[in-house]
């Protein structure tokens, strides 16, 4: 079974994302910020991390570094789930280690299609 960890500060938008990975057969794990995600990660150890940019503290960005950084986490997986929908800003995720980048607003297929391009 396919673990993904979803880091999201708006419980309306964790919530949605958790419902459709869970219809698509994932387990879920949920995260509110960065740093709750970071201590998720260490004890959970998720097959794949989707995560807001904008949040409070620490952003997805920094997040998606520190697990690239990390010589245990370094090859999961990181989907940006974001309202930054601008190039610029999708390069910038690109150049941080996101494998995935998904804008807001998404349905339930481009949620599921992007955990199954980087976990199969």
């Amino acid at each position: 079974m396919v673990k993904v960890l979803v880091v999201e500060d708006t419980p309306s938008e964790r919530d949605l994302i958790s419902l459709y990975l869970r219809e698509g057969g994932y387990t879920v794990i949920v995260a509110n910020d960065a740093k709750a995600a970071l201590d998720e990660t260490a004890q959970q150890k998720p097959d794949v991390v989707v995560t807001d940019v904008v949040m409070p503290g620490m952003n997805g960005f920094e997040l998606c570094r520190s697990l690239k950084k990390n010589e245990d986490t370094k090859g999961i997986p990181v989907i940006a789930c974001t309202s930054k929908n601008q190039e610029l800003d999708r390069l910038w995720g690109m150049k941080q280690g996101v494998d995935v980048y998904v804008t807001k607003p998404f349905t339930r297929e481009e949620i599921i299609r992007a955990v199954k391009s980087v976990v199969g």
